[in-house]
């Protein structure tokens, strides 16, 4: 009994250290969330290219979202829809509406503020109607 003793204190001596592994460190932001979003939690928005927006929350704290892929219309949108899945909170689990596109997120992190545009740095308007019509040869 002394000698099973023994070795099971031994096997336990040896396996622990095979098991005490240090957490990998993650060289990407830690994710976050913005509770509220359906009640005033979010200030501002600005497009960031067409997969990626910054959001500014109701405590003035920036956050840079990442998009799943393009979403269509996002550089010329005024407004957008969030979708939060059942909760009041926007994390990387949510969706991004645009013209009827729905954009989900794959990352929101904490952001510095978005860059200015320099003065007199225009943003590219959308065609006109009469610009994008097919014209007859």
């Amino acid at each position: 009994m002394r000698h099973l003793l023994i070795a099971s204190l031994l096997a336990a001596a040896v396996a622990g250290p095979v098991f005490a592994q240090e957490p990998a460190l993650s060289t990407e932001a830690e994710e976050a969330s913005i509770p509220f979003v359906h009640h005033g939690g979010i200030r501002d928005w600005q497009e960031n290219g067409d997969d990626s927006l910054y959001i500014q929350d109701q405590h003035r704290q920036w956050y840079i979202a990442k998009l799943m892929g393009t979403c269509p219309g996002l550089r010329f949108a005024t407004t957008i829809g969030i979708e939060a899945r059942g909760t009041d909170t926007l994390d990387r689990f949510g969706t991004i509406v645009v013209r009827g596109d729905r954009c989900a997120l794959t990352s929101l992190v904490k952001s510095d503020p978005p860059a200015r545009k320099a003065k007199g740095q225009r943003t590219i308007a959308p065609p006109s109607a009469a610009e994008t019509e097919a014209k007859p040869e």
